[in-house]
């Protein structure tokens, strides 16, 4: 089988890394925040947090991150201490980042966990399971979820 030839352009460098710099993944961030803007005129990308801080410390022991962005509510991290769970805290946190997506005009909502985390937790919360696709540990798999939060206005 013969070898491609490499695609004629600009010459650029390929580095892989487990360690990029933050300015780096701004870079990144921000071009693709520029294209989408050129393309879609909506500049509505925030970061969106609900921390939990321990009363003594004030240090932030748990939470959830993510962003809102073009009408979605994406959740990129959520974790609670195991002596916080199982109180209504958690629901409570979801409860209190789905609000304010809606307050941006958010529409919907998505995530992802793994088997072996939080589905059923998600899943009492009104979230819906759109797919699955394997992970290790062997039998795990990351579980793609999807809420609605209102009523879809566009086209």
């Amino acid at each position: 089988m013969p070898i491609p030839e490499p695609h004629p352009g600009p010459r650029t460098d390929l580095v892989v890394t487990d360690a990029p710099m933050p300015a780096d993944i701004a870079a990144i961030s921000d071009a693709l925040d520029r294209f989408n803007r050129e393309k879609t005129g909506v500049d509505d990308r925030r970061p969106l947090a609900v921390l939990v801080r321990d009363p003594r410390t004030r240090q932030v022991i748990g939470g959830l991150t993510g962003r809102t962005s073009l009408g979605l509510f994406f959740v990129d991290l959520f974790f609670l201490p195991p002596e916080l769970r199982g109180n209504g805290l958690g629901a409570e946190i979801l409860r209190q980042a789905e609000d304010e997506a809606r307050a941006r005009g958010c529409c919907a909502a998505v995530l992802y966990t793994i088997t072996f985390q939080a589905p059923d937790f998600y899943r009492k919360q009104g979230w819906e399971r759109l797919g699955e696709v394997p992970c290790d540990p062997p039998g795990a798999g990351r579980v793609f979820m999807a809420k609605e939060l209102a009523a879809w206005s566009g086209g």
